[in-house]
């Protein structure tokens, strides 16, 4: 048995180490191929990047909604988990982090309108399971259309304003600047291999075998995610398979946003860093929960108690972040960084524990389903 569990947990790794370097293939290879066809650096970073970025949460929540098709049940508490989850780690453990280290501007759009919207349709996310007492194919239809206009009405405000498109930004160093001296030995050999990879980057027949290659990978990775967190939650940890989910699923296909803010943090380059973390958990409420609810077919997703629970509390962590967004000069620093951590430090303990019975769950009730 406990070999079995060192193996089911190693698998677990090498999902989660699929997910984000085939996120990070499937990005760069996209990216290069729309550069080769001359499309707006902005529009790539704001579609190919976006979806890139968010290919583990929706792998997951698709393949999450075709084992609930299939009769599996625990399938559709990992969309469920890994939505709202991420959605709290983007928040409060990237941002928090992030702030911490450095203080992160708030856009006055973000303020304005991209964090009141997030908060809107976390909202009508939890309506749409209360009123119908769960989610349906066609409930996951509507969170796509609320996406796609979002998307339209983003690109439209952002050719209005004039954005600075990416490769107007200050470059980035060069694997060779950033290496410094020539190193010998395993050192030497990395270097040379980014080498060739960033010179193979700018062709074409390269680009498209990395973009099918990171799909391919994040699908796979997302395969291992599920199961075994599925298997560990029910055989292992006697933990409910929505606590796994909210906690380990949703860490895992949030990886890449927090290598990302964190880099960017200790660079001093988080001038965006909210703007895109927003944009991930709206993307994560209307498109990866969509694609799970469409995903799940006739099945749908019942509509848990817990959810509710979880969805709230998302709720919450959008809500502090719109309250220290008009704090201090309308940017994040330590006492919000710190506030955030201990947010989602109190809370994932809080539902591990009344998980083992140590705590009584809060039962929120539901208000619609009563009629």
């Amino acid at each position: 048995m406990v070999l079995k569990a060192i193996l089911w947990f190693l698998l677990l790794i090498v999902g989660f180490v699929l997910l984000v370097k085939g996120a990070d293939f499937f990005v760069d290879g996209a990216a290069g191929i729309a550069k080769k066809l001359h499309v707006s650096t902005f529009i790539i970073g704001l579609t190919v990047v976006a979806l890139g970025t968010s290919a583990p949460e929706a792998a997951v929540s698709i393949i999450g909604g075709i084992k609930t098709a299939m009769g599996q049940p625990s399938g559709a508490e990992v969309i469920m988990g890994n939505v709202l989850g991420s959605n709290m780690i983007n928040i409060l453990l990237i941002l928090g982090l992030s702030a911490v280290i450095t203080k992160i501007p708030v856009e006055k759009s973000s303020r304005f309108i991209e964090i009141p919207f997030l908060i809107i349709t976390s909202i009508i996310f939890i309506l749409l399971g209360d009123i119908g007492g769960g989610y349906a194919w066609y409930d996951g239809l509507i969170l796509l259309a609320l996406y796609g206009g979002f998307m339209a009405y983003t690109i439209v405000m952002a050719k209005r304003s004039g954005p600075v498109l990416l490769d107007e930004q200050a470059p980035t160093a060069t694997v060779a600047e950033s290496a410094g001296a020539a190193r010998s030995g395993f050192g030497g050999f990395i270097d040379r291999l980014k080498a060739k990879y960033e010179e193979l980057s700018e062709k074409t027949w390269f680009l498209i075998i990395i973009t099918i290659v990171g799909l391919g990978m994040v699908v796979g990775g997302a395969q291992l995610v599920v199961d075994n967190a599925t298997f560990i939650a029910g055989e292992l940890l006697r933990l409910p398979t929505n606590v796994i989910a909210l906690t380990v699923v949703a860490f895992g296909t949030s990886l890449p946003e927090l290598v990302t803010s964190i880099t960017a943090a200790k660079k001093g380059d988080m001038g965006l860093a909210t703007g895109n973390i927003i944009g991930s958990n709206i993307a994560n409420i209307l498109l990866v929960a969509g694609l799970g609810f469409v995903s799940t077919g006739a099945a749908g997703v019942a509509f848990d108690p817990n959810a509710l629970l979880d969805g709230y509390m998302s709720i919450l962590a959008a809500a502090v972040l719109l309250g220290f967004s008009f704090y201090k000069g309308n940017k994040l620093g330590k006492v919000a960084g710190i506030t955030m951590l201990v947010l989602l430090v109190g809370y994932f303990t809080y539902r591990i524990l009344a998980a083992y019975g140590v705590v009584p769950l809060l039962q929120i009730p539901a208000i619609f389903t009563k009629f």
